[in-house]
């Protein structure tokens, strides 16, 4: 009888629901939040820290994307603001890959050789930044890992004034130049 009553009593445990940890997700970034204060993001070399929260803190505009030298990135994306006639009224220009600043390098060389347009392309080599903005998906059947959602953020004051993210996170519509800019 002892036994028969114990596995009554787990098997009515065993049906309980449990209660487990419970968090709501993280919505992304959003209008009127600050940039992340991290040093995370490297410009040209692995050295060469860039804290955006300490440089965005007039008008600037981020550009995200989830590779250099990708081709919708390649070909249209980051294109389309070298080549954007008033690029300077959006204040400083960052475009941010998740990748290391080796590559972010030679793709600014090969997409911007002089330098003309301003643009300052940085690498987020482990993805913390894209993270912190909560604009990271799962690339990894494409990318091999973590990457950014395409996105632009127009950053006033070291605030975010308006973003523009891709729905399916790698599309080219809402974050291009010309939809971005007017």
């Amino acid at each position: 009888m002892a036994s028969t009553f114990a596995l009554r009593r787990s098997l009515f445990a065993a049906s309980r629901p449990t209660r487990a940890f419970h968090s709501s997700a993280r919505a992304f970034i959003k209008v009127g939040d600050k940039l992340p204060n991290l040093d995370v993001l490297v410009e040209n070399s692995p050295g060469n820290k860039v804290n955006l929260s300490e440089l965005a803190t007039g008008k600037a505009l981020l550009i995200g994307v989830p590779a250099a030298f990708s081709p919708s990135c390649s070909n249209s994306h980051i294109p389309g603001y070298i080549n954007y006639k008033d690029l300077k009224s959006a204040g400083d220009v960052f475009v941010i890959a998740v990748n290391d600043p080796f590559v972010t390098k030679a793709w600014a060389d090969q997409l911007d050789p002089t330098g003309s347009s301003g643009i300052r392309f940085l690498g987020d080599p482990t993805a913390k930044y894209t993270e912190a903005l909560d604009l990271a998906f799962d690339g990894s059947a494409i990318f091999g890992g973590p990457r950014s959602k395409r996105y632009a953020l127009e950053i006033e004051d070291g605030k975010v004034k308006a973003l523009h993210v891709e729905p399916d996170n790698t599309g080219l519509d809402v974050s291009a130049a010309e939809k971005v800019l007017g």
